[in-house]
C-alpha cells in the first residue's frame, strides 16, 4: 500500500515531509531558546538540546517500536521506495503526536439530541499550527485491504498526504475517532510513558482491524499506553460514543451520565459526550455545552457547523463531522498558502463525503 500511495501522491507527499519538517526544526529551536513554549515535551527538547534533533527522534522510535504493527513500517518502506525520501525521515514526522501538545475537541450525540432521535452524529475538531505546511496537503486516503482476518476491512484516514497514523477517521465498520491532548490533567490520570504504542496507530488500528466499539475498548484497554489524552470512540451500528480518558496509568470509558471532568462549567448532557479543548478547560466547555444545549433535539451536522464549532472556534487546522446514519461525513481544512478566504478550518466550507461510495469503489480489473 505505502508503494501506491507513495506514488499517486508523490509531490503532494515529498511537499508535506519538506514543509513540516522545516517547521519543525523551527519550533524546536525556538522551544529551546525559550521563544516559543508548551509546543514540545521539554523531556524531548532537552534530548534535541545534548544530542540533535535526528538522534533525539531515533531515540523515540526505538522506544516504540516494539509496541508497533510491522505492517506501519511496511507501508513507510514503500512510501520511501516510491518518493526516494529516507525511511528514517517518516518515521521521524509520524512521532510529532507523540511530543507535541494540541488543543483539540470533541463531542458525540445520540438520542433525543437528534432529529426524530436517529443515529449518531460525532465530531473531531483538532486545533494545531494553521501555517507549518500540513494545511497545504489535505487528503482523505481510502485503504482498501485485501480481505482476509490479516489485513482488516476498508477505512479512510482523514488527515493529510503520506500520514499514515490517524488522527480523524472513519471505517466500513462504521467506527469512528476523536482525539485531543491534555496540556492541564488532574490527578486521576496518573503517569505518562514514553514506552507503548504511538496514539495514532493506536487509532488507526481501531479504524483497520476493529468490527465493534467492544473491540476498540479491548484494544485501548489492555493495550500498551503512553501519553495523557482524551480519546472518542463512536459505533454508529448501535449509536454509541464514549469519550476516553487516556494515559499510561488509565484507559476510563465516559458516557452522558460518568463524564468527567465534574464541574459547573462541564454540565452532563443527555444523550451528549463532549470535551471542549482540555480536560481543564472551563471557558470552551461553557461555550460548547450552552451551544449543544440551544440546538438540543436538533442537532445536525450542519447546524453544528454553523453554530457549535464556529461559536466555540475550535477546530482550526482540520475538522470532521461523522453522520453515522447517513454514512457521510463533513469535513474541512485550514486555508492554504494559495487559497483565499478564512485561515481556520471551522470558518471554511465543508466538504461532504458519501462513506458508503467510497467503500464500495471497486479495484482496477487490469
Amino acid at each position: 500500500m505505502g508503494f501506491a500511495h507513495g506514488t499517486i501522491v508523490k509531490q503532494e507527499l515529498t511537499g508535506l515531509i519538506e514543509a513540516f519538517w522545516k517547521y519543525m526544526e523551527s519550533e524546536i529551536i525556538s522551544g529551546i531558546n525559550g521563544t516559543t513554549k508548551g509546543f514540545f515535551r521539554p523531556d524531548f527538547l532537552k534530548r534535541v538540546a545534548d544530542l540533535g534533533l535526528d538522534v533525539a527522534l531515533d531515540i523515540e522510535n526505538a522506544i516504540t517500536e516494539r509496541y508497533t504493527g510491522t505492517y506501519f513500517h511496511d507501508e513507510i518502506k514503500g512510501m520511501s521506495d516510491a518518493t526516494g525520501i529516507e525511511e528514517k525521515k517518516f518515521r521521524r514526522i509520524h512521532l510529532i503526536g507523540e511530543l507535541t501538545k494540541g488543543s483539540c475537541s470533541m463531542f458525540g450525540a445520540w438520542g433525543s439530541a437528534l432529529p426524530n432521535s436517529k443515529g449518531l452524529l460525532q465530531l473531531r475538531a483538532l486545533d494545531w499550527v494553521v501555517d507549518g505546511g500540513l494545511q497545504n496537503f489535505p487528503e482523505i486516503t481510502v485503504y482498501h485491504p485485501n480481505k482476509n482476518d490479516k489485513n482488516g476491512h476498508d477505512f479512510a484516514n482523514i488527515g493529510w498526504s503520506g500520514w499514515i497514523g490517524s488522527i480523524q477517521g472513519y471505517s466500513s465498520a462504521k467506527l469512528a475517532i476523536s482525539e485531543i491532548g491534555v496540556s492541564y490533567p488532574d490527578e486521576s490520570f496518573g503517569k505518562e510513558s514514553r514506552f507503548g504504542t504511538p496514539f495514532t496507530y493506536a487509532l488507526r488500528d481501531i479504524l483497520q482491524f476493529d468490527e465493534t466499539f467492544n473491540d476498540a475498548f479491548n484494544r485501548l484497554t489492555k493495550g500498551k499506553r503512553t501519553c495523557n489524552l482524551i480519546l472518542g470512540v463512536g459505533d454508529g451500528k448501535i449509536n454509541k460514543f464514549n469519550s476516553v480518558q487516556y494515559s499510561a496509568s488509565v484507559a476510563n470509558f465516559m458516557n452522558d451520565t460518568t463524564l468527567k471532568p465534574e464541574g459547573d462549567w462541564h454540565p452532563k448532557i443527555k444523550n451528549v459526550v463532549y470535551h471542549g479543548m482540555d480536560w481543564l478547560c472551563p471557558s470552551f466547555n461553557e461555550v460548547m455545552a450552552t451551544q449543544i444545549s440551544k440546538l438540543y433535539g436538533n442537532l445536525t451536522p450542519e447546524n453544528a457547523i454553523r453554530d457549535v464549532t464556529s461559536i466555540v472556534q475550535t477546530g482550526s487546522l482540520l475538522i470532521t463531522y461523522y453522520d453515522f446514519y447517513n454514512d457521510v461525513i463533513y469535513t474541512a481544512n485550514a486555508r492554504g498558502d494559495n487559497e483565499h478566504g478564512p485561515r481556520n478550518a471551522f470558518d471554511r466550507s465543508f466538504v461532504k463525503v458519501n462513506m458508503t461510495e467510497l467503500f464500495a469503489e471497486q479495484p482496477p480489473t487490469n
